[in-house]
């Protein structure tokens, strides 16, 4: 029985109220409100978008390969009711990035590492714990975002035709990603684990993936947006919104 009247857990923050320019030192969190934070790999800054409507944040690693933004919210644990994250953002200048959105178990606060990682034709999957998520990568052959699951290391997961996913068994969504044009990532897990992932890149937002037997759904999870270079120069990154929402354990 429910022990209070919000069992809803919800982080979500649009960006509209006031940013000031600053620079975020690495390896400390950066509070964005609205149950967010910031981390970046050296240092990264933020600044306020005055020239768009709606609410835009302004995000640029620093200048060294492999540097990187990670936006983060949790923890969540989908068999509590379910996890749902979802965000709206767009890469300024040029796609020579890897991105990440979705969720993880595994996150390290200091120095923050793609929970997933995609070259050539081969996924994968860092840190020891559960991943969920959408995965795009400049290292990959084809840029395409790819639906991303994994625990312990390896790629694992059945997906929605019934195929065993392996580091080279990944479905993989053939939207065109654009440098400066919105993308929006949505990804589910029920509370028996399954994942469901949505692209929105050059059409409506589309499932990707439904995958089942990838993670463990007691398990906790980060809510994670991230951005990393593939290439000694900074990048911009751009949010509209972020959003991640799970629900509280009233026997806990």
């Amino acid at each position: 029985m429910p022990r209070g009247n919000f069992g809803e857990v919800r982080a979500f923050n649009d960006f509209l109220g006031s940013f000031e320019d600053v620079t975020i030192s690495a390896n400390v969190d950066t509070d964005l409100n609205g149950g967010w934070a910031a981390v970046s790999v050296n240092e990264g800054s933020i600044n306020k978008v005055l020239d768009e409507e709606g609410g835009i944040i302004h995000f640029a690693t620093d200048t060294g390969d492999n540097d990187n933004i990670a936006l983060f919210s949790g923890p969540y644990k989908p068999s509590n009711g379910g996890v749902v994250m979802e965000a709206r953002f767009k890469v300024a200048d040029d796609l020579v990035v890897g991105i990440f959105a979705g969720f993880t178990e595994t996150l390290d606060k200091d120095t923050p590492v793609m929970p997933a990682e995609y070259a050539t034709a081969t996924m994968t999957i860092n840190g020891s714990g559960g991943v969920a998520g959408l995965q795009y990568d400049n290292d990959g052959t084809t840029d395409f975002f790819r639906a991303a699951s994994g625990d312990g290391g390896a790629v694992t997961g059945t997906n929605k035709d019934g195929t065993a996913l392996t580091a080279t068994t990944l479905t993989t969504s053939n939207q065109v990603v654009t440098a400066d044009k919105f993308v929006v990532v949505r990804v589910e897990i029920s509370p028996n684990g399954r994942i469901d992932t949505y692209l929105s890149a050059d059409k409506e937002l589309t499932l990707v993936d439904s995958i089942t037997g990838a993670i463990t759904a007691s398990d906790m999870f980060q809510a994670v947006l991230m951005l990393e270079n593939r290439q000694g120069a900074a990048k911009e990154f751009e949010v509209d919104y972020v959003y991640a929402r799970g629900f509280r354990d009233w026997t806990a």
